[in-house]
């Protein structure tokens, strides 16, 4: 039985893929767990990670044949459930983990896949790339963060007509908009992944900080934004890769650094 994941390494970056190419990549119960399993692998090794799916599509969003219409019926049924239980915990994770990582996202990123994909600390997609909002098609709401995402990324009035309308965002509309980073042909999409997947791995240990400072400005105040810039120069000022930082400028050369 498949676990819907699969997990290739580049030297210390991580390829994460979601990888049931049968179902364009739909989220299941099993495949979550995966997901956190293999995680814990690459927090221990890893130092940038690139979350993909495999064959033709990035992820088709949740597999709802997994036995939904039968639960409909019951009395006790609630949609949110796996959400609680598995969706929101690992949503949570990656926007915690302490490393770097990119969304390289080929063919549709659909329902949960769009959430998966826009949580990227920076987000890659094919040409014919698309992100789709599809909940209200099946009359369920946004999940798997993506109301905040959008909300924060694109402003209010395109997130609810993303959300309200369900209708295909393409990759070239998706960067004009700023919900991407790039844009490349689909042919070149793995490469230009690994290619900026591999700046950040040869990165300073500060990234993890950075990543941080980015989520947390999200939703924080001018002031709490200073003071968490404070206390994470505190930590970065005590690493190694400042040190070697500081020392490479002064010397004139390219920092080597290692992560600490």
């Amino acid at each position: 039985m498949t676990t819907g994941m699969s997990l290739e390494w580049r030297d210390q970056i991580a390829i994460l893929r979601m990888d049931d190419p049968s179902t364009l990549n739909a989220v299941t119960l099993t495949s979550v767990e995966a997901f956190d399993s293999l995680l814990d692998e690459v927090v221990a090794r890893g130092r940038a990670m690139i979350l993909t799916g495999a064959g033709r599509a990035f992820c088709s969003g949740a597999n709802i044949g997994m036995g939904m219409e039968g639960r409909m019926e019951g009395a006790g049924y609630d949609a949110g459930e796996t959400l609680e239980s598995h969706i929101n915990p690992l949503m949570t994770r990656l926007r915690d983990l302490p490393l770097p990582w990119i969304s390289a996202v080929n063919g549709a990123a659909a329902g949960v896949g769009a959430s998966l994909a826009l949580a990227g600390d920076m987000i890659i997609a094919g040409e014919s790339a698309f992100f789709l909002q599809a909940f209200a098609h099946i009359g369920l709401a946004p999940d798997g963060g993506s109301s905040h995402l959008l909300v924060r990324a694109i402003g209010r009035a395109r997130a609810s007509e993303l959300m309200l309308l369900g209708e295909r965002l393409s990759a070239a509309r998706a960067l004009e908009w700023g919900l991407v980073n790039r844009v490349v042909p689909d042919a070149d999409l793995a490469a230009a992944a690994l290619a900026l997947a591999q700046r950040l791995a040869n990165g300073p240990y500060s990234q993890r900080l950075i990543r941080r400072l980015a989520w947390s400005a999200v939703d924080a105040d001018w002031e709490t934004s200073l003071a968490d810039e404070r206390a994470a120069q505190r930590i970065a000022g005590r690493s190694a890769d400042h040190r070697e930082g500081v020392r490479a400028f002064m010397e004139k050369r390219t920092p080597g650094f290692t992560g600490a």
